[in-house]
This record gives C-alpha cells, sequence and structure tokens, in this order.
C-alpha cells in the first residue's frame, strides 16, 4: 500500500514538473509536416513555426515524441531560423519523450524552429508473408495530428509514397491524394496532446535490408597505412517469403518491381584501396567497384537474390593512407574517422561495434564520440613482432542510420623511440640467429676423427 502511494506521489510530481515546464503561453502558429515513406525509413521533418500570444520573446522550446515511438527514433536533430544546430536534451514525461531546445538570443520574429526525426522498422509488411511473383504491400501507423504540449493553431502534413498503388489510409477530411502523395490538412484550433490515428496500406518495393550486426576494425600503423575491415550480417526484413524458390520464376519475371534485393551499393572513402569482397566460401567476383571524385562506389551482389527473411554475410575490407586520417604534435596523435561507412541507401543498421587498435605502446587514450554510445572495456591485440600487446578501444551504437555517419576523434601518446622497436627486434634476430649459424659451423661434433694417411713419392 505504501509504495503504491510512493509510486502515485512521484506520478504526480512528475507530472507537476512537466506541466510547469511548459509555458502555457506559447502557441504553435503554423506547422509544416512532411512524411517520408518512400523508402524503409519514416523520415518526418517539421517547420513549426511559434508565436507567444504576450508578445514576449521565446527563449525555449519542447518537442514531443510519443513513449511507444521512442524506441523506434534513430535520429532527431532541430535548427533554428539560420539554420544552425539547437542542443537537444531529452527528458522522459507520462505523455512521452520531451526534447528541449534553447532558442539563441536575437532569433527572429517570429521564431522558426526546424526538426528532423528518423524512424527505424515503422512500415509493417502486411501481408507478412507473399509468394515469390505477389506485390510487397507495407502499413504505416502515425498520428494525423501534431503531437505537440501546446496549441496549434494550423497544420498541415504531407505524406510521400514510393507507390501511386495505395490499398487504403486514413479519410479524415479534409484529406487529398494526388499521386503518390497524400496532404491531411489543414487543420486549425488543435488542442495540445491532441491525437487522431492514421493508417496508410500502400505498395513499397525499395530495399527492406537491415544490418542485424556489423563489425568494424581499424589497425592503425604508424608506417603510413590504416586497415579497415567490416564484418556485416544482413537480412531482408520485408515481407517473408511464402513458399519455396523457384529459380525459374525467378529468371521469367521481368518486372523492375520485384520484393527482392539482387544488389546494392556500398560507399568507401575516395583513398581506399586493396579492396576486398569475401563471404564464408571465398571471395566474391560479382562486384564491381567506381573510383568517384569523392568516394569509391561498390556494386556488391550476394551469390544468391535475397528474399523476405533470407540472410547473407560477408566481409569487407580496404587500405587507407594514414597521413589522411591520422594528425601529429610531437608525441600526441588524433585518429579522426568515421564510426561507420555507408553500407547501402537509407541503411538501417541493428548494432555497429567499431574496434581501433593503436600501435603498441600508445598511451593516454581518449575517446570523443560524435553521440552517445556505449563503451566497452578496453583489451589487447597481438600480432607480428608485438611484445606487450596493442590496446583495442572498442565502443558500440544500436538503432543506427545514414546520420550517423560521421567522424569520432580518438586521442593517444606514442613515444616515436617505439617505431625502433620492431626493426630492433627484426635486427636482434637476425644477428642472434647469424651467430648461432657461425658457431654451428665452427663446431666439429664427429664422433670418430678420420686418420690422416701421409703418402711419400
Amino acid at each position: 500500500m505504501k509504495r503504491n502511494l510512493l509510486s502515485l506521489a512521484v506520478f504526480a510530481a512528475v507530472i507537476f514538473c512537466v506541466q510547469s515546464a511548459i509555458d502555457v503561453e506559447i502557441e504553435n502558429k503554423n506547422v509544416d509536416r512532411t512524411i517520408d515513406l518512400t523508402s524503409q525509413l519514416v523520415k518526418i521533418s517539421y517547420k513549426i513555426t511559434l508565436e507567444h500570444k504576450a508578445k514576449k520573446p521565446i527563449s525555449s522550446y519542447l518537442f514531443m515524441v510519443p513513449a511507444e515511438e521512442r524506441e523506434r527514433m534513430a535520429f532527431i536533430s532541430a535548427k533554428d531560423s539560420s539554420k544552425k544546430d539547437l542542443k537537444l536534451t531529452e527528458t522522459a514525461s507520462p505523455k512521452g519523450v520531451t526534447f528541449s531546445m534553447t532558442l539563441p538570443a536575437g532569433t527572429t520574429n517570429p521564431p522558426v524552429v526546424y526538426i528532423e526525426t528518423v524512424f527505424t522498422k515503422s512500415l509493417k509488411p502486411y501481408p507478412t508473408a507473399i509468394a515469390q511473383t505477389e506485390r510487397q504491400l507495407v502499413q504505416y501507423f502515425g498520428n494525423v495530428y501534431f503531437y505537440s504540449p501546446f496549441k496549434t493553431q494550423t497544420q498541415k502534413t504531407t505524406v510521400h509514397l514510393s507507390s501511386r498503388n495505395v490499398e487504403s489510409f486514413t479519410q479524415f477530411k479534409p484529406v487529398v491524394h494526388s499521386d503518390t502523395t497524400i496532404t491531411y490538412g489543414p487543420y486549425d484550433n488543435v488542442a495540445a496532446f491532441s491525437t487522431e490515428p492514421m493508417t496508410i496500406h500502400f505498395e513499397n518495393y525499395t530495399p527492406f535490408l537491415t544490418v542485424t550486426k556489423l563489425e568494424r576494425v581499424i589497425e592503425v600503423s604508424h608506417w603510413g597505412n590504416i586497415a579497415v575491415e567490416e564484418t556485416i550480417d544482413i537480412v531482408h526484413s520485408g515481407a517473408a517469403l511464402k513458399g519455396s524458390f523457384s529459380r525459374y520464376d525467378y529468371q521469367k519475371d521481368s518486372r523492375s518491381n520485384q520484393a527482392c534485393v539482387k544488389s546494392y551499393k556500398t560507399l568507401l572513402p575516395a583513398a581506399a584501396t586493396g579492396v576486398y569482397y569475401r563471404d564464408t566460401n571465398g571471395n566474391i567476383s560479382t562486384s564491381a567497384m567506381r573510383v568517384l571524385k569523392d568516394s569509391v562506389e561498390l556494386d556488391l551482389r550476394p551469390r544468391f537474390p535475397l528474399f523476405g527473411g533470407w540472410k547473407t554475410h560477408y566481409t569487407l575490407g580496404y587500405n587507407v593512407p594514414s597521413f589522411e586520417y591520422l594528425f601529429q604534435n610531437g608525441d600526441n596523435y588524433l585518429l579522426k574517422m568515421r564510426v561507420l561507412d555507408h553500407v547501402f541507401d537509407d541503411m538501417v543498421v541493428d548494432e555497429v561495434t567499431t574496434k581501433i587498435i593503436l600501435p603498441e605502446g600508445s598511451t593516454n587514450i581518449k575517446l570523443i564520440a560524435p553521440y552517445t554510445v556505449t563503451r566497452h572495456p578496453d583489451s589487447l591485440h597481438y600480432t607480428y613482432l608485438d611484445t606487450f600487446g596493442r590496446p583495442v578501444i572498442s565502443f558500440s551504437k544500436k538503432n543506427v542510420v545514414e546520420n550517423h555517419i560521421t567522424d569520432f576523434n580518438l586521442k593517444y601518446n606514442f613515444s616515436r623511440v617505439m617505431m625502433l622497436q620492431e626493426p630492433l627486434l627484426v635486427v636482434g634476430f637476425l644477428y642472434i640467429l647469424f651467430v648461432l649459424v657461425i658457431i654451428w659451423m665452427r663446431l666439429d661434433f664427429s664422433i670418430i676423427k678420420e686418420k690422416e694417411h701421409l703418402h711419400k713419392d
């Protein structure tokens, strides 16, 4: 009983804090919302014009996401009217997850806020299983209204679809369907926390690929090279294949839109060389590489087409020159590289683990991540001519999308004298080997010495 009372008291306190943090004088004067459903990701962008009824300057704003959607939200960003990034602070509340942002002084009047969000696994295949030649249909569940703790004077939502073939959609007037676009609104005088369920059932043939696990290993050498290797597990997360696969029907099907993935494009750094692509059976030769101005494009084709529920596993590696990513100031070094590469367009990565192997003797290691990551305990890696092991720094991130392709910074100290360790080990080994050979050649291990026979003429 006491525990229930305590829980109610805490709940009431949280509600009071949330309500007290909301300035009821602030209103959303106009909201333009765009929902992009043209891929396997759900990308929602907002242009929010604010207004203070008392004509006071607005110093902060609260953006809310329903609690049931927070787990699927992979990315969020906010900008002011000058397109400068706004820092977001996340807090939980009974009505959802709140992101608070501070608007800079001198913001235009009326202030405008731009917000972008990306959600994964929000498009559900329906039906969940289809035959090889059937269409892939998906459902999207959302809210007709802009979910906000503030009153909205007027709002409009534009939904972009990947196909004009729409099975059904929520008919909440005013609503207009034209080609691949559905427009809801405008709606006026919408109260705070308003909800109206939205369901759209439509055709979507874009690749529904999910990287279930990605392990990226970066091995740093101070002799001018950085080796990168990625081990990737991919599954087709669209509608599962119903029945058996027919190679004859697959080759006979001439449709441009099929519910399978034949190939996809991976982008590597422009300086990448020595690229290899192999699976458990060996090197995969059905791939093409193009060197572009700012990247290297790989057209990867798995050994078999990927239908719903099918998986593939492969390893991709390459080398890059260290001078492009490793910066030095005396014994202080800074490594600046991507957390992960572009695996395919509109990618979804359940979890990526990045490991950095530093040269032996590196100390005072400090990782600066571009966003919140899970840091794992450091370990040691042993390879040729190592004595006490190379330090390995590893971290992971879940629910990753293209917006997370940014650089991490890794600072460490390394004495240049340590670079002589391996050459000295090689020289010492060869010296000892030569000495042993000399000793071996000068020793006599015979048991019986042959008698000398002197022949006189």
